[in-house]
């Protein structure tokens, strides 16, 4: 099992709503709202690093309102 954080950037004054949304797509773990350069953090689970890079391009880049991801795999050493 593959494991990454995703800090996402929104259109203003929609981090509740793309929350909510994100926090519904399959594969999310967690998710929490921020106050900083990046409004939204996701936990995100997969298989492996392309099930979770599937994830993130088709899913939460997808959400109405995003408009930036950097996704950060978690280094198991």
């Amino acid at each position: 099992m593959a494991t990454a954080y995703v800090l996402i950037q929104n259109e203003p004054a929609r981090s509740s709503e793309v929350a909510a949304a994100i926090g519904k797509i399959a594969g999310v773990a967690a998710v929490a709202s921020l106050v900083g350069p990046y409004d939204v953090i996701a936990r995100v689970e997969g298989d492996d690093f392309d099930a979770i890079s599937r994830l993130v391009l088709n899913g939460i880049q997808a959400v109405a309102g995003v408009t930036r991801t950097l996704t950060c795999p978690v280094a198991h050493f």
